[in-house]
């Protein structure tokens, strides 16, 4: 019977190992099916990665060692066992030790998060600006060093295709409403200050590889900041329910190098120029 109980117990917590490292470790390469957090493309999104992974890895110990402890009390101590009860009430030294654990590893982990978060908000040495002003359904983009602004919408073929009855398929438009007319283009390895705002009621920006959100609020103006570190384009949407189109206001960013970046400045302002 002894010998039962030991696998019985032994088996409970390889099947919790197991379980936790497929979490940890298998789950977040499954692509499309990620159900880990997203790792971004900037310092800002693998600080954030790197702090989640840690926490992550604290809760998963501490639930080995509380179902360990569970299933073990369980098996060995149970009543067809003719186990006795202890006859005890009350423990002040256990009730120190499951008081102090906590706080310290709460403690342990509130100080990388503060730092974290003191990061975000600092937006000193930028670069360039962009003013970001959201209203419904569409985002403005104003890059105050160059004189450029335009507005970002829905891209034509996923507003056609979203339409009732429109005859139109959305999965055989690419990016289905993950797509803008208009993109916001920025330059990689340059630290960007982002000025965000709202012209009616409450939007949030929000790019997942970039590793942050920031609500869009009338009469407000939050700031944020990223350093893009690979170019690509990365998608996001709006994250605050704004209204009836809520779903339909996408967010495109382009990274370029600087190069392509500069090109694609003096066009913009070429265009402009011609239009005036």
């Amino acid at each position: 019977m002894k010998k039962e109980n030991t696998v019985i117990v032994a088996l409970a917590v390889l099947a919790a190992l197991v379980a936790t490292t497929w979490l940890i470790l298998v789950a977040p390469g499954l692509g499309s099916n990620e159900v880990n957090m997203t790792r971004g493309v900037t310092q800002q999104s693998a600080d954030h990665f790197e702090l989640h992974m840690i926490v992550l890895w604290i809760c998963a110990i501490i639930g080995i060692g509380v179902f360990t402890v569970m299933f073990t009390s369980i098996v060995l101590h149970r009543k067809s066992r003719n186990h006795t009860p202890a006859k005890f009430s009350h423990s002040t030294k256990a009730e120190i030790i499951w008081t102090v654990i906590p706080v310290l590893i709460l403690v342990g982990m509130a100080v990388p998060a503060t730092t974290a978060l003191v990061k975000m908000e600092d937006s000193s040495g930028a670069e360039m600006t962009v003013k970001i002003t959201g209203f419904q359904w569409r985002w403005k983009y104003e890059y105050l060093d160059e004189d450029i602004s335009f507005i970002s919408s829905l891209d034509p073929n996923s507003n056609a295709a979203r339409q009732l009855n429109s005859g139109m398929v959305p999965a055989n438009v690419d990016n289905y409403l993950l797509n803008v007319d208009h993109p916001l283009v920025l330059p990689v390895g340059k630290k960007i200050k982002f000025l965000i705002t709202a012209d009616d009621v409450i939007h949030s920006w929000w790019v997942p590889a970039l590793g942050w959100k920031r609500d869009a609020i009338p009469g407000f103006v939050n700031e944020a900041w990223t350093n893009i570190e690979k170019p690509g384009t990365y998608r996001g949407q709006c994250a605050e329910l704004c209204g009836k189109d809520h779903g339909f206001m996408p967010i495109v960013v382009i990274a370029l190098p600087q190069d392509e970046y500069d090109t694609w400045v003096s066009e913009q302002l070429a265009e402009q120029g011609a239009a005036l």
